[in-house]
């Protein structure tokens, strides 16, 4: 027997289409599918064939001569090239091909914004609001009472305004493209004051100073990097009487000096400064900025929406924050707002106006699915009971230690049911917000240890990563933990399922 032999074993692509499975498969996915499925089987088979060691095709040759000894061997080795195992084989790659790359997890790690995992899962309206709208069409830029074109900008605007007392707003893709879009319009040219404490720099490199570059705004630092006055801010101030005067030149960083557009605040979202330190407050900054006729930006970021205090999260809310005066402010979505990924930006009429007008307002526009979650999801808030109850964000923050100790003896009751033999044990964690929000809060929380005699915990945790429903756990001083603050109560069998698997 040799390789030629082998080769023109292999059958023929029109033959295996014949089969049954296949027949069936070409209708439901595409005879072009199904036919380069079996090809590459085809193929592969072939290069299977060609990479056989000596080795290899003389035992091949051995068993052949040695007849019904090794039939049973022979037998198993040829059954590939049967035409049935051809199609089993294309039917299996199809469906591989066929899945796709983003796909359900449980997060079971007790970080609720998990940037990695997708940051807020969306509330039940949204989700339902999202498969009504992107089914069909919608009236995404069409006004049906007037029967002529409308704008996207109109579909929530009124809504946010409502909810949080600014003049208007604006909807971009995520809070970068806001921050961009902000500087753009209200600072090109000129000079953007902010505080040294608060270039900040977020996931994926983004620094304010790099972005407002990006913008044609020109950045000026004040203060130090923990203590920052309101005279600082002052102090910067550039009039355009000033740059006429080339008072500029005075600057001890010998730099050439542009006029002053905006005063810019930005919250330390994703890490804070502690001891020796003061900032400006925004009142004060309001107060600096109406003194010398110049607009006070906040890039707010985490895009709370209500009062948390009262659960251990003690960050400014938009509607507070709005009240102080300022005159645009930008914050995500899908952080503690609890939506999708976007970039909302609210304010005075004058400024927003002038962002929609912007030529980087349609590179970052969002699409009717955003819209659609987002509307949902703010309807929420008319009623901040009935937003803590149903936006999964805030309930995960609001949930005692003893709900989640309750939640992980129900956890641990049904992994019993499911895969007995594990030890399971109940232990306190500490929870976290995540996704750059509130990084000195920690929730305390309780979770379910689980324990195999057989297996580590890496080894555990690894195994549970592989499952149907990938289960994404955490692992501390050895202990695989299945934190119950993230994992919904209809994925609790999905969990013990990855754990009998």
């Amino acid at each position: 027997m040799n390789k030629n032999e082998l080769l023109r074993r292999l059958p023929k692509i029109d033959e295996i289409l014949k089969e049954e499975s296949l027949v069936v498969l070409s209708a439901e996915k595409g005879s072009l599918l199904v036919t380069e499925a079996v090809r590459q089987v085809i193929s592969n088979m072939r290069r299977s064939i060609l990479d056989l060691e000596d080795g290899d095709m003389e035992k091949l040759s051995e068993a052949e001569k040695a007849g019904e000894k090794a039939s049973a061997a022979l037998e198993g080795f040829f059954r590939q090239f049967e035409p049935s195992a051809v199609a089993a084989a294309a039917a299996a790659k199809l469906a591989e091909d066929e899945e796709y790359n983003l796909y359900p997890v449980v997060n079971a790690t007790g970080t609720i914004l998990h940037t990695n995992l997708g940051r807020a899962p969306l509330c039940e309206d949204a989700v339902e609001n999202v498969s009504r709208v992107s089914r069909g069409y919608s009236d995404l830029e069409y006004n049906v009472a007037k029967g002529a074109r409308g704008s996207r900008h109109d579909l929530v605007g009124s809504l946010i305004a409502e909810l949080t007392g600014a003049e208007d707003a604006m909807v971009v893709n995520n809070n970068a493209s806001a921050t961009m879009i902000v500087l753009a319009a209200m600072g090109e040219g000129r000079e953007i004051i902010v505080s040294r404490g608060e270039l900040v720099e977020i996931g994926g490199a983004f620094r304010i100073p790099d972005i407002m570059a990006q913008s044609g705004a020109y950045l000026t630092e004040v203060g130090t990097s923990n203590k920052t006055k309101v005279s600082d801010y002052e102090k910067a101030i550039m009039t355009p009487e000033m740059v006429a005067s080339e008072s500029w030149k005075k600057d001890p960083r010998g730099t050439r000096r542009f006029e002053t557009g905006a005063l810019m605040k930005v919250h330390k979202s994703n890490y804070d400064i502690v001891g020796f330190t003061e900032e400006a407050e925004l009142e004060d900054l309001v107060a600096l900025g109406r003194k010398h006729d110049l607009p006070v930006i906040f890039d707010m970021g985490n895009g709370l929406m209500l009062d948390m205090s009262a659960y251990g999260l003690r960050e400014p809310n938009i509607p507070a924050s709005l009240a102080t005066g300022i005159d645009v402010m930008l914050f995500s979505g899908d952080k503690l707002l609890g939506g999708p990924q976007a970039g909302i930006i609210v304010g005075k009429k004058k400024y927003i106006s002038m962002m929609k007008k912007h030529p980087l307002a349609r590179a970052m526009r969002v699409d009717k699915m955003t819209f659609a979650a987002l509307e949902a999801t703010l309807a929420k808030y008319k009623d901040p009971a009935i937003a803590l109850r149903d936006i999964p964000v805030l309930s995960m923050i609001a949930g005692s230690s003893e709900d989640m100790k309750a939640k992980a003896g129900r956890l641990a009751e049904t992994i019993r049911k499911t895969a007995p033999g594990l030890t399971l044990e109940l232990a306190e964690v500490e929870d976290q917000i995540g996704g750059g929000s509130a990084p000195m809060v920690r929730l305390p929380g309780w979770a379910v240890s689980v324990a195999d005699g057989s297996r580590s915990a890496d080894s555990i945790e690894r195994r549970l990563r592989k499952a149907d429903v990938p289960v994404i756990a955490r692992i501390h001083d050895d202990r695989l933990l299945l934190c119950v603050r993230t994992i919904f109560e209809e994925e609790f069998g999905l969990v013990a399922e990855a754990l009998r698997q």
